[in-house]
């Protein structure tokens, strides 16, 4: 059946007491429905909610797991239907993220930090440090890992009100530097650019509740906490 309207082209006779009664032609339509080709997840966890503690603890990470992030995932795939976006990938829209609503970009944005952040942290780790070919790329660009935990903290500290901190590779180069709100280095028109490889949210819905005004406090637990594992999978996949 396609778009267009039709008609029931048969006319209905029915005799009742002697009189034939004539029904009229009837009318239907058939309604559109917009389906995008993209859908955000929301992704599972693959520890508990309170496996971070004590750098994060319990209940942060629920409410921002089932509240912020899930909110991010509804409101994502609602905009992506009620714009009609036809990108296939969340790559594909980032780069044309300007021919959208703030609504999309905000929390596209939000679904795909989010989703990055949750597989880059994991369970507290003494003496936490990349290996292998991350950590020679890292000593190469910045000196040392811990000149490195220096600058990525310093964006980190530095971003104004609600942001990220990000970790970067762009041709061939790994860079640390900031985005406000929810958006990304793959985004179009955002002076951070690459593929990001390890984010930290620092809106303070991630840390509040613990920390409440020392963002300080949590960037330094967060080092404890980083999946360098995944980091690593992430470098090596580009």
């Amino acid at each position: 059946m396609n778009s267009k309207s039709f008609f029931l082209r048969a006319s209905f006779f029915m005799v009742l007491g002697g009189m034939t009664v004539s029904f009229a032609p009837i009318k239907t339509h058939q309604i559109e429905v917009n389906v995008s080709p993209l859908k955000f997840e929301q992704e599972k966890l693959n520890y508990a909610f309170d496996a971070l503690e004590p750098a994060i603890d319990a209940q942060t990470m629920q409410i921002h797991y089932e509240r912020h992030y899930g909110a991010y995932v509804k409101n994502a795939n609602d905009a992506l239907v009620a714009e009609n976006v036809k990108e296939t990938s969340d790559i594909a829209l980032f780069k044309n993220i300007d021919k959208y609503s703030a609504k999309l970009r905000n929390n596209a944005g939000g679904s795909f930090n989010h989703a990055l952040f949750w597989k880059t942290i994991r369970a507290p780790k003494a003496d936490n440090k990349p290996t292998g070919a991350l950590a020679a790329a890292i000593d190469k660009e910045f000196g040392s890992f811990d000149k490195f935990k220096e600058e990525f903290t310093k964006v980190a500290t530095s971003q104004f009100g609600s942001g990220w901190a990000w970790l970067v590779l762009e041709n061939g180069k790994l860079k640390v530097g900031g985005t406000a709100n929810q958006d990304n280095p793959l985004m179009k028109g955002i002076a951070l650019q690459g593929t990001p490889l390890l984010g930290l949210d620092v809106w303070e819905h991630a840390y509040y509740l613990k920390y409440q005004n020392k963002r300080a406090d949590y960037i330094t637990a967060f080092w404890s906490i980083v999946n360098w594992d995944q980091v690593q999978r992430n470098f090596s996949a580009k």
